[in-house]
């Protein structure tokens, strides 16, 4: 008797799992339910997964160990804007270490990390100069010419061009994080703060109408029988660029999820944690019947993401092919190396042939498109400032890097012509990167190279569970 239940209970717990795997194996080796092209651009998800795999992932993570990219500036104490604090986490896994001045490298905390520095107060020339040699991308080798327009540049305010509520890195509050000292993983926070956050970035930011249920929204109220497909009616009967904003972010919270899924807490004896992948999380976020068909369409959305900051990357790599342009830290050898290492993975990114084609966005009437445009880029400020509500340290550390990220994709990709008329040996008004945007751009597309990594990593821990 007992024997028989015990085997009932084992296959009840595999059919999960066998169900999901099936799920897993139409992502990832595209076939049968989920096609293998994704909605609203020509790419398929087989091609994808072995870009990545092969090209992309290596090399992403060497790039993420270097110093230039392991230390970011935040300020993880700004309030949330929108509501009353609901109290921050009190896990000690929520805790973000910061990182002593005396282990940042010279070159990064010696002004480099923004352009936007005391130069833009300062009247005496020489100090304009002093200035202006502190910052990331000048050498000894620049003219006085040159170095003046680094000056203009340390002036200029490019607000205007940012997707992002960017932290002013000046206030005593921001301070340095090693990312590889802190990493991304469960930390426990969760329940009604968390999905505030989420409710608010779904329900007010992604251009839906309050009368439109979005599905698996614990906080709206009940619908009856609505079990959410009218919503994806509604949104197939959008613009390009308003379902592009909901599947961006989609995609977002697909990968945060399959981080935590990926470097959960799986047992903690005489103080010492053990972190690892939890099929069993994994099965609760994605699973098609657990989720009511949302995990496929959150995976897909995790692959379009990835395909979008794919396409910034391409495009924004004649800034850095510039001589102009380096990663500085003041350790010349190590610098050099960096760059090299980076241009290598542009020139990847360019050998990919499926691209996101973003002409087709805001292409319509010019008035039209530049107040669709501007909407789209509000939309998604307004999102950056919502990570200020995250009450998870942790957690908030990583929902701005990878928000920024983001950000700064969709900059770049609203910025070709500007890109492409850089002159050579001077910066240009018209487009430039803060240290500060390049570290969070290439750190989230390296989330989401992880993510994509993580997926293949848990398809075959379900073929171990069936």
């Amino acid at each position: 008797m007992s024997g028989g239940s015990g085997g009932r209970n084992v296959a009840a717990r595999a059919r999960p799992a066998a169900r999901l795997l099936a799920v897993l194996g139409c992502v990832l080796t595209a076939e049968a339910q989920l096609t293998g092209v994704l909605d609203d651009c020509l790419c398929d998800i087989e091609s994808i997964d072995d870009f990545n795999t092969f090209k992309i992932f290596p090399k992403i993570q060497k790039l993420q160990e270097r110093d230039y990219f392991r230390y970011y500036k935040v300020n993880l104490k700004r309030p949330c804007p929108f509501w009353a604090d609901d109290g921050h986490c009190s896990i000690k896994d929520c805790h973000v270490e910061p990182c002593p001045e005396s282990k940042i490298p010279v070159g990064i905390k010696a002004g480099s990390s923004n352009k936007y520095s005391k130069a833009a107060n300062n009247s005496k020339e020489l100090e304009d100069c002093e200035q202006a040699n502190k910052l990331g991308a000048v050498n000894s080798t620049l003219s006085n010419q040159s170095k003046e327009a680094f000056i203009d540049w340390a002036r200029y305010d490019d607000s205007q061009d940012h997707f992002c509520e960017l932290d002013d890195e000046r206030s005593p509050d921001a301070q340095y994080v090693d990312l590889l000292l802190n990493p991304e993983r469960y930390t426990g926070y969760k329940g009604p703060s968390a999905w505030r956050v989420w409710n608010s970035i779904y329900e007010e930011n992604c251009f839906k109408p309050r009368s439109v249920y979005r599905p698996l929204n614990p906080l709206a109220p009940s619908r009856g029988g609505d079990d959410g497909e009218s919503f994806y009616t509604w949104l197939e009967g959008l613009c390009l660029e308003k379902r592009v904003f909901y599947k961006l972010i989609s995609g977002l919270h697909a990968s945060i999820n399959l981080h935590l899924c990926a470097n959960y807490l799986l047992e903690e004896t005489w103080g010492k944690p053990r972190w690892g992948p939890n099929v069993k999380e994994f099965t609760r976020r994605f699973d098609p019947t657990e989720t009511k068909g949302e995990g496929p369409r959150r995976l897909k959305n995790l692959y379009f993401l990835y395909l979008i900051e794919l396409r910034a990357l391409s495009k924004v790599a004649p800034y850095f092919e510039r001589a102009v342009v380096d990663l500085y830290t003041g350790n010349g050898h190590e610098d050099a190396e960096s760059k090299a290492l980076l241009l290598d993975i542009f020139r990847d990114t360019k050998s990919f042939h499926m691209h996101f084609d973003e002409k087709s966005m805001f292409a319509g009437d010019k008035k039209g498109a530049k107040s669709l445009k501007e909407e789209f880029r509000l939309h998604f400020k307004n999102i950056s400032r919502i990570m200020d509500c995250v009450g998870c340290d942790k957690c908030r550390l990583w929902g701005k890097l990878q928000t920024q990220g983001l950000g700064t994709a969709l900059k770049i990709l609203f910025s070709e012509k500007e890109i492409q008329s850089l002159p050579e040996n001077s910066p240009s008004k018209g487009f430039q990167l803060t240290r500060q945007e390049i570290v969070a751009l290439v750190n989230a597309f390296g989330r989401l190279s992880t993510s994509i990594k993580e997926l293949q990593n848990f398809k075959i821990l379900l073929q171990q569970t069936r």
